[in-house]
């Protein structure tokens, strides 16, 4: 790669940050940043053993950075948790029991391009809490949250399990152009600034 991701990395426990950097110093792909460097960071990891009061206030105050994008390493994770990551906007989720070398490098690469991470069972626990409200809450009132099209529901839930845009298109036919044609219309229409935002959004609302 010619531009390396300025990368940020924040943890309480002094071990577990060392840890973590200790992984990425050495990969080309990634520059480590200090905490005078912070502004400067393209991406943000937030490791912690679970996400509680201190962390969610560190990942609101991310939240309102327009220029980095956050993704939480945690030792543990509930419904609960999971749905205040959705909340903050979190780009990423990674299991500490599964933060090798290469899953971070891969994890960080993904969010600089916008896109989402999550493992895939935290997708099925977040569909299973959207479709849960609109079940309980929406349906019996007649009301609905979808203002997607069948193509960009199928997109949105493709890039909610971290799939690019060349296995996109590759799993649904479609030509790369297309697929980020399609995104763009989707994060133009509910104005939001990126695909994990998208992702994020629509997961909140229901609509997938």
């Amino acid at each position: 790669m010619t531009t390396r991701v300025p990368v940020m990395v924040y943890a309480e426990d002094p071990v577990l940050r060392a840890g973590v950097v200790h992984q990425l110093r050495p990969r080309p792909e990634v520059e480590i940043l200090t905490a005078e460097e912070e502004s400067r960071a393209a991406v943000t990891l937030v490791v912690v053993d679970e996400v509680d009061d201190n962390a969610t206030r560190l990942l609101r105050r991310l939240q309102r950075s327009s220029t980095t994008r956050t993704g939480v390493v945690v030792g543990r994770i509930d419904r609960e948790a999971l749905r205040t990551t959705v909340d903050c906007e979190v780009a990423a989720v990674i299991r500490r029991a599964e933060a090798n070398q290469d899953h971070l490098v891969n994890a960080i690469l993904a969010m600089a391009k916008g896109e989402a991470v999550l493992p895939g069972d935290l997708v099925a626990t977040l569909l299973d809490h959207v479709g849960k409200i609109q079940r309980h809450t929406l349906d019996p009132n007649g009301l609905t949250l979808s203002t997607l099209t069948p193509r960009e529901t199928d997109m949105l839930r493709l890039i909610a399990e971290g799939f690019g845009t060349a296995e996109i298109a590759t799993k649904l036919s479609y030509s790369e152009r297309t697929v980020k044609n399609i995104l763009h219309g989707v994060t133009t229409r509910l104005n939001l600034r990126n695909r994990a935002h998208a992702v994020g959004y629509v997961m909140r609302q229901g609509l997938i």
